[in-house]
């Protein structure tokens, strides 16, 4: 595809103004996102980008490893698990150094940990160390004292006493809690039930040390709540203390994020980029203009609407040295090894286009709670409702003709085939008699006029908002394909709502919305990665479903030993969820489309996880 050559260098003037703006020397290499960061703080990270960030800047106790399902050391040198496999010893390298040159000791995890146990914090990922043995315990004791604290007269609600209690809070936690400090080197975690996954988990940034003194500059209590409040500037460049690989040194918001290697870091070797800009790019096409300039030399995820012809024209240029690409692959070269040694792209094809398929999948969300924002009734709180809504939906037809890059329609959560042993539901397929029956069974049978379904006593189905978040125009076709299908099957009207994702997360943990797009990309190996998005309490449940006996499940799940039996109680679990219930509306399961030219960037996964280090990175010489 040949792009203007006024709007390329629209492109890289815009790229080089962020820099220049910002100041500082050439980075090593640019990356181009489609939003700014939201936190640096590795216990409220929520967003794929932000982690990213977060595995650059933050190191755990491991790594992930580019070999799926697998760890390598961070922080801990190495560990060891007992026998019940509940119990795990994580020893701490003598060399792990906090950017200012404090060491990073086993009660700098404690304290991180803890932050994301407590309510206080209000953690999306909390619930990844609820497995850790008292966790649920601590929080549970938590809101027990702030909802004390809140029924005392208000002359008897001071700062001191909220002290006093978070205080007692921690005394519980020293009691209770399996994350203790044996020494400043050793850190001993008990869970509360062997878990499979439970390095993974220690790999993400929510399972972060905290540079204890930093964050207690920046505390308060706060006398009307009782809540122990952090000022957020802890975790600006000019305050944060990191562990990471990298430091932030810059960071001007919606211009440019700078990332420069950690000097403190016990790993001195000099193949990652020494310098890294991250530069948010909210239009799409714009975002490809500024890689196309060579102002960017890596843009994550594609998202332009002309995404689907650049696919193509990659498809064309391979399949024409089809035979000397396997070749290379069959002598050990890697894939982008291989792609770097064919012959030049010819008119109409190139090789910086990357299709990546991913552990994740795009879907909408359907409002479960009884009431909507406004206290009106949402007739999504039945189910049946929600099931004719996705039964009316073509999947194949979206990832056809309007996503065009070969993801496949979902009808799970889990993309199937992706967990080793795990067989996935079949989900509710395309059936528009069907999704007609359920609606009449939920009392919407009868047609108005206009065709919009109404109840015996004249209530019209309501005008249906769907939120959606701007910056990828797929996720506005989508919303527009959904609309049509519901009209055309269900005879319901839709409104769109559209607004930045920064101001769409608050209107998701509100319930300010009848159905809204949604995706996840899984953080690790197993299925409950995506099943607990639905789990009763999750901080990821933007849904508000919540299911006695699906909880009783995945319960049930963390409790089995035998491991092929508990992956068929997660089926089971995803069954209820996707099929019963219908609590969210699968739509593809994704593969991401990335640009970046092999014979000057390697390191970039092909892992599905997607669980990129930016530290693997290596940029080459030019040739």
């Amino acid at each position: 595809m040949k792009l203007a050559l006024p709007a390329i260098l629209l492109a890289a003037l815009l790229v080089a103004l962020s820099s220049f703006d910002a100041g500082g020397p050439e980075p090593d290499l640019t990356v181009v996102q489609s939003n700014d960061g939201f936190t640096l703080d590795p216990q409220r990270m929520t967003w794929q980008h932000d982690i990213r960030t977060g595995r650059a800047i933050h190191e755990m106790l491991v790594t992930v490893d580019p070999e799926p399902g697998t760890v390598r050391p961070g922080v801990a040198e190495r560990w060891e698990v007992a026998g019940d496999g509940r119990t795990w010893t994580f020893r701490l390298r003598a060399d792990a150094r906090w950017s200012n040159g404090d060491p990073v000791t086993a009660a700098d995890f404690v304290a991180g940990w803890r932050r994301a146990m407590v309510p206080d914090t209000a953690a999306d990922y909390a619930g990844f160390l609820e497995e850790v043995e008292g966790a649920r315990e601590l929080s549970a004791f938590r809101q027990a004292q702030l909802k004390a604290f809140a029924a005392l007269p208000e002359g008897e609600r001071t700062e001191e006493r909220a002290r006093a209690l978070w205080d007692e809070a921690m005394a519980f936690a020293d009691r209770t809690v399996g994350a203790q400090a044996m020494d400043e080197r050793t850190l001993r975690v008990s869970l509360r039930a062997p878990l499979p996954y439970w390095l993974s988990i220690a790999a993400f940034p929510v399972t972060a040390p905290v540079h204890r003194a930093t964050i207690a500059r920046f505390t308060s209590f706060d006398a009307a709540s009782g809540r122990r409040v952090e000022d957020p500037a802890w975790a600006r460049p000019e305050h944060l203390v990191c562990n990471g690989r990298y430091t932030v040194t810059d960071w001007r918001f919606g211009r440019r994020m700078r990332l420069e290697r950690n000097p403190m870091h016990w790993d001195r070797s000099e193949g990652p980029p020494a310098c890294i800009d991250l530069v948010p790019i909210e239009d799409a096409n714009t975002a490809v203009l500024a890689f196309e300039s060579g102002a960017a030399g890596w843009l994550p995820d594609v998202r332009a609407d002309y995404k689907a012809d650049l696919v193509a024209e990659s498809a064309r240029w391979l399949e024409r040295n089809r035979a000397l690409y396997d070749e290379l692959r069959a002598r050990g070269a890697d894939p982008d090894a291989a792609l770097a040694e064919l012959p030049a792209p010819g008119r109409g094809e190139r090789r910086d286009v990357h299709v990546v398929p991913n552990f994740g999948t795009d879907f909408f969300s359907y409002n479960c709670r009884p009431t909507l924002a406004g206290g009106a009734p949402n007739p999504f709180a039945d189910a049946a409702v929600r099931r004719a809504f996705t039964l009316a939906v073509d999947r194949q037809a979206i990832a056809d003709r309007i996503v065009r890059i070969g993801e496949p329609a979902a009808a799970t959560l889990v993309p199937p085939g992706t967990v080793p042993g795990y067989r996935s539901p079949a989900g509710l397929p395309f059936d528009a008699e069907r999704a007609r029956r359920e609606m009449a069974a939920a009392g919407w049978g009868r047609r108005g006029a206009d065709g919009v379904p109404v109840r015996d006593d004249g209530t019209r189905f309501p005008t249906v908002d769907l939120l959606y978040s701007t910056g990828n125009p797929r996720f506005r076709d989508v919303s527009l394909a959904l609309a049509a299908m519901w009209r055309r099957e269900l005879g319901v009207d839709t409104q769109l709502r559209a607004m930045e994702s920064k101001q769409m997360k608050p209107k998701l943990r509100e319930g300010d919305f009848m159905v809204a797009r949604g995706s996840w990309y899984g953080d690790y190996d197993d299925p409950c990665t995506f099943l607990d998005l639905c789990r009763t309490g999750d901080g990821n449940n933007d849904r508000g479903y919540s299911c006695a006996e699906f909880d009783a499940l995945l319960a049930r799940a963390a409790a089995e030993r035998d491991p092929a039996a508990r992956l068929a109680v997660l089926s089971d679990a995803e069954r209820m969820v996707t099929e019963r219930d219908a609590a969210v509306l699968p739509v593809t399961h994704y593969a991401t489309v990335m640009m970046y030219d092999p014979a000057r960037l390697r390191g970039v996964t092909r892992d599905p996880s997607f669980d990129q280090l930016l530290s693997d990175l290596r940029v080459l010489p030019r040739r």
